[in-house]
């Protein structure tokens, strides 16, 4: 008899050490609002949103100690539209992120497939777009950067350092996964960023590579880095940026430069509908720098308010285009997990350029050089 209640207390507390040693959690992001723009092919309207500041999102995420400060990681995130519940990331079922890894408290995190870029882990979160104050609506014309993260990196390794008295690193490879084209959609990146009190400095890199038959449009490897979701389909795209920010008592100010060349470009994606479809693309260049400035300010601990200007200026199939935005958000928390939101912005394209005003996230562009657009909303996380 003693025997026996001995094996069961010995079984209950191993079992209570392995259920402490290991978790999953089950997290997500429902962001929902009323879009008004002024002017979509030359109508104004007015739409029901989803996602217009911060994607929405639900995800699993675990992690299992493995001792010595080592631990199995794993994260598996679906993006979709809360106003019809269809899947984002053209109907990929966890779109937004999919990997497992190992990470270590004294090295860093080594991870294993569908990923964020290194210019979105290090360098996004200094510009309205890659955060909570601004997102989908603040981004860059077209996304050029990717600083709000319109693609991911399938087949990718990624290494991620430990946070070394506010230095961080990181680099990831995302792999062709095509025989005989190791170089045919591959991907590359790496950043760091340094913090220091309320001192935040970031740079990153990103390089795309493909290869397309004669008169082709379209990837000709579906199945390797990226593919399907990226804005431009060009046979090398660099991006590279840096930004710093500040943070004094309860506001926060900061400045990004971004540059994007393509080579070879041979399709635009549909976001930049703001392009004339009578320039010729193929075996074109394009090149796109981008210039933000940006600010927030914590008006109360529950109401925020923010606002950036950017000015993008490009070469696209001989013509050079420039882009002027204003972006302004307010948000007031009702809670440590909901708030609502109000936000606007405008964009003006010169004139002359024959591109149209075309705010990122929209669905269609102006049929002039401005467009603005007011959205009202709520985001709820749990």
């Amino acid at each position: 008899m003693k025997k026996t209640l001995l094996v069961a207390a010995l079984t209950g507390v191993f079992a209570s050490a392995a259920q402490a040693q290991s978790s999953v959690t089950l997290y997500g992001l429902i962001d929902a609002g009323i879009t008004y723009t002024n002017n979509q092919n030359g109508h104004s309207n007015w739409q029901a949103t989803s996602g217009q500041v911060n994607g929405s999102r639900w995800g699993l995420r675990g992690a299992e100690d493995l001792g010595g400060g080592l631990k199995a990681i794993f994260v598996l995130e679906n993006g979709f539209s809360i106003m019809n519940g269809t899947l984002g990331q053209n109907g990929r079922e966890f779109g937004r992120q999919a990997y497992v890894g190992l990470s270590s408290n004294d090295i860093g995190t080594v991870s294993l497939g569908r990923q964020y870029d290194s210019v979105v882990d290090y360098l996004a979160p200094l510009a309205l777009t890659g955060t909570q104050y601004g997102g989908t609506q603040f981004a860059h014309p077209f996304d050029n950067d990717n600083l709000n993260n319109s693609f991911r990196i399938n087949n990718s390794v990624k290494f991620q350092s430990a946070n070394y008295s506010g230095f961080r690193f990181g680099a990831q490879y995302g792999f062709s996964n095509a025989a005989g084209g190791f170089a045919n959609n591959r991907a590359y990146s790496a950043g760091a960023s340094y913090n220091y009190g309320g001192l935040n400095v970031a740079a990153a890199y990103l390089q795309l590579n493909n290869s397309f038959a004669p008169g082709a449009t379209n990837i000709s490897n579906a199945g390797g880095a990226v593919a399907g979701d990226n804005t431009f389909t060009a046979a090398r795209q660099q991006t590279w940026g840096a930004g710093v920010s500040y943070a004094f008592g309860p506001a926060t100010a900061g400045l990004v430069y971004t540059q994007t060349n393509l080579s070879q470009l041979v399709g635009i994606g549909a976001s930049a509908s703001g392009i004339p479809g009578g320039i010729g693309l193929v075996n074109d260049s394009a090149h796109f720098q981008n210039f933000e400035v940006n600010g927030r300010y914590a008006i109360t601990p529950a109401l925020s308010l923010a606002g950036s200007y950017t000015y993008t200026q490009a070469s696209i199939s001989g013509i050079r285009p420039k882009w002027n935005q204003f972006n302004l958000q307010t948000a007031y928390s009702l809670s440590k997990r909901t708030d609502i939101y109000l936000q606007g912005e405008y964009q003006r394209a010169n004139e002359g350029s024959g591109v149209n005003a075309n705010i990122n996230g929209l669905g269609a562009a102006s049929s002039t050089n401005q467009q603005i657009a007011v959205t009202a909303g709520m985001r709820h996380r749990f």
